[in-house]
């Protein structure tokens, strides 16, 4: 069974720092290109694309909200890739997911498998 497992969420206060686990499992991560995305309650029904990780070359993308703070990583021994979130803001406070696609660039679309989110909470 192909599988995404999000972890790491949890509450941070402003200025703080959190880091996320993706961990897949039946596939090997390291041939995806995986982001991560996540969902306020405010929008429900909109998951924005913060960071993504190119599996062809490794290279990097954030949107702009998070570049300088946030660095996403891949760690292929352990089939994971993480978010490192640092200088954290209230405005981070949200549903946290992690997906991968087969396609080799990182546009936050077309992501065929989803993992089932972690919250992260900023708050003092």
């Amino acid at each position: 069974q192909l599988q995404l497992v999000e972890s790491g969420g949890g509450l941070v206060q402003p200025g703080g720092s959190l880091r996320l686990s993706c961990a897949a499992s039946g596939f090997t991560l390291r041939n995806y290109t995986v982001a991560w995305f996540r969902q306020t309650p405010q929008k429900e029904n909109d998951r924005e694309g913060v960071s993504c990780i190119r599996s062809s070359d490794g290279r990097e993308f954030h949107t702009d909200s998070v570049k300088g703070r946030f660095v996403i990583s891949r760690d292929n021994a352990k089939n994971t890739v993480y978010l490192q979130m640092t200088r954290m803001t209230p405005e981070d406070t949200a549903v946290y997911y992690c997906a991968a696609t087969g396609e080799p660039g990182c546009d936050f679309k077309n992501l065929e498998l989803w993992g089932q989110g972690t919250l992260v909470t900023v708050s003092r």
